[in-house]
């Protein structure tokens, strides 16, 4: 006999176990390349807009640094108190005399020759100063452009030692003329014709212009000068010595000059000394008769010359090492 059939049907078998598929592992953060022990340098770019400087903003920061440091301060107050203060015991005094033997508002003079001194300084030390302390290095690290940090320094410091100035004798010639102004001219006086009207002095509109405007301008190019000897030396006791030495010198080696052989060499430093252009300016020359004078001309020399000293301290700026 055959063995039966059986009736259970066939097994299967058994499925192969699944496994989720293996997934690529997370992207890892790639270490930096290194290149001779030296990690590659990595590109960033700031959120900061980056602009481009210019000269606007090599003004606002002198103008920021010369006004915000207590010597300017100093100075200034000084040399208000000086030509103001000085101007007006001249008038006082003047005042005391029945005539007036003098130009109108040449009483503010005497005071502007020692203020001047003020200003000076004050021209040295906004250059000298950031050698002396080291910080010309900030300076010049936040603007490479030399030629601009002298350019703004001097642009910015003229207008504020013209504007001061020019304040301080302004006030001055008010004083002079409201306290000697309508007076009579005495008998031997040698003022112009033009400043005396129905026989009492006056300040023409010249005398007013070259007494104002003309001595601020005159102070404040010997300010610059002194800024431009201050480039260059980079020292400032060295720089206001120097300064003074121009100011004072031409009168003081004048005054030993008596012998006839150097009459001409006497009257060529009197005639071109700092001093006498100043005084011209308020018609008192130190030679010759008074209001023989032109001021206007003293001052275009000295432009000259404070161009030429800028124009050296431009080329030794970009010359020398801070």
């Amino acid at each position: 006999m055959s063995s039966p059939i059986s009736s259970q049907p066939p097994q299967q078998a058994p499925a192969a176990p699944t496994h989720p598929a293996p997934q690529a592992p997370a992207a890892q953060p790639q270490a930096p390349q290194w290149q001779g022990g030296v990690p590659a340098p990595t590109t960033y770019t700031s959120p900061i807009p980056i602009r481009s400087t210019h000269l606007g903003h090599a003004l606002a920061s002198e103008w920021t640094k010369i006004r915000s440091v207590r010597s300017t301060m100093w100075t200034l107050g000084v040399m208000f108190l000086l030509v103001i203060g000085i101007g007006l015991m001249t008038a006082v005094g003047l005042a005391s005399s029945e005539y007036t033997q003098v130009p109108l508002l040449s009483g503010g003079l005497f005071g502007l020759m020692l203020g001047q001194i003020c200003i000076v300084t004050l021209g040295v030390l906004v250059i000298t100063s950031e050698y002396g302390t080291g910080m010309i290095r900030t300076t010049m690290t936040a603007c490479p452009a030399r030629g601009r940090v002298l350019a703004a320094k001097a642009v910015v410091f003229f207008g504020l030692s013209f504007t001061m100035t020019l304040i301080a004798t302004t006030l001055t010639a008010l004083i002079q003329s409201a306290m000697l102004g309508g007076r009579p001219a005495g008998e031997f006086s040698s003022l112009p014709q033009e400043s005396i009207v129905n026989g009492e002095v006056i300040a023409t509109n010249s005398e007013w212009l070259a007494a104002t405007v003309g001595a601020a301008l005159y102070v404040a190019l010997l300010g610059l000068l002194a800024l431009a000897v201050g480039a260059m030396l980079r020292h400032s006791a060295g720089a206001i010595t120097t300064m003074l030495g121009v100011i004072l010198l031409p009168l003081l080696l004048a005054l030993f000059m008596q012998m006839e052989s150097l009459r001409d060499l006497q009257e060529f430093l009197v005639e071109y000394s700092p001093l006498n252009g100043l005084a011209t300016l308020y018609q008192l020359p130190f030679m010759g008769e008074e209001g023989s004078g032109n001021g206007w001309g003293l001052l275009g020399g000295l432009a000259v010359v404070t161009v030429a000293a800028l124009a050296g301290a431009f080329a030794l700026t970009h010359k020398r090492d801070v």
